[in-house]
């Protein structure tokens, strides 16, 4: 089953199309700031930025932590805004700890875009990524199914992370229709995988009506995890739904220990976002230290969805190989 959801292309093309306008010269440099970046995810995203540089002659540079640390990750956007860049991707680990950051950033000149995740209150010219609410709806139309819309589930996921938050709503929208869908307990995993594994491991001795029927798995690294409990307690009577594709995840899919995986596009957000910075950076007469989001007559859009793709056994093998097709054109 393939399932893509996406708008906004024919913008994208229309800006991507006058990137090239300006001049260019090899000092340019774009920025991109996240937390666990020696995440496969992470690395995805990276090959993003580096191939939009290297189409226009620019540098690029990828920094953050290796952890899930919010406050590092200020650090480090801190130092790519004194390094005066052409630009900034930054995916918001803290909404609310970066929304200051960010509109420091303008308001020195430094144009910043949300990747990933957003951080709406702040002035950043716009957010590129996921409709996570969107994403959440179609992960739980999997839950809905493989249960026959009854049963409980265990949710994953970092509170306070706005594209997780939003992934959680989605969830719970569509569960809204089915009074028998129930997220029974929400697991923060502090961006630690092992806080999956035995959360999920501790979840096998509930029986009865506190039984749990599956896994709704809103990042990256917690669907192994969960998988791997399951494996390892040969639990087959149980769903799980997991976000992103790293190599085990995808072995899960395959196995059938993972329903299904959700699909998104690193690489194309920071790809599309590089292309827009240096499009702004050229191009753009007006000042940007203001709320865009708010203005009718913004040049930009507040939002570009760059699409997922819901992944199950029926089109792994299709996934793989445009997959492998893309890393080898790179």
């Amino acid at each position: 089953m393939l399932a893509k959801l996406g708008l906004g292309s024919l913008l994208v093309s229309t800006l991507l199309s006058v990137s090239g306008c300006g001049y260019h010269n090899d000092k340019e440099k774009y920025y991109l700031v996240a937390v666990n970046i020696q995440l496969p995810y992470w690395q995805a995203a990276a090959s993003g930025i580096r191939r939009g540089a290297h189409e226009m002659g620019v540098q690029s540079q990828f920094s953050g932590p290796d952890s899930y640390d919010a406050q590092a990750e200020v650090q480090a956007f801190r130092q790519a805004v004194a390094a005066k860049p052409a630009g900034i991707l930054i995916s918001p680990a803290d909404p609310k700890i970066m929304t200051p950051e960010i509109d420091r950033a303008i308001e020195q000149g430094v144009a910043v875009i949300t990747v990933d995740s957003d951080a709406p209150l702040s002035k950043r010219l716009f957010y590129v990524g996921t409709n996570n609410l969107a994403a959440g709806e179609l992960g739980a139309r999997v839950a809905i199914r493989k249960t026959n819309g009854k049963g409980n589930f265990i949710a994953f996921t970092m509170p306070g992370q706005a594209n997780l938050d939003e992934r959680l709503d989605g969830y719970r929208k569509a569960f809204a229709a089915h009074p028998e869908m129930k997220i029974v307990q929400v697991v923060d995993i502090h961006g630690q995988p092992t806080a999956a594994f035995d959360a999920a491991e501790a979840s096998l001795a509930k029986k009865g009506a506190d039984k749990i029927d599956g896994y709704l798995c809103l990042e990256a690294s917690a669907g192994k995890e969960v998988a791997e409990v399951m494996r390892r307690y040969k639990a087959t009577d149980r769903v799980i739904v997991a976000f992103d594709t790293d190599q085990e995840t995808l072995d899960a899919v395959r196995d059938g220990t993972i329903a299904a995986t959700i699909a998104q596009k690193p690489a194309t957000m920071t790809y599309i976002g590089t292309m827009m910075l240096d499009n702004l950076h050229h191009n753009l007469k007006e000042s940007i230290n203001r709320y865009w989001v708010n203005d009718p007559y913004a040049p930009v859009p507040a939002f570009v969805d760059t699409g997922v793709t819901l992944i199950d056994q029926s089109n792994l093998d299709d996934f793989i190989k445009a997959r492998d097709a893309a890393a080898g054109n790179k």
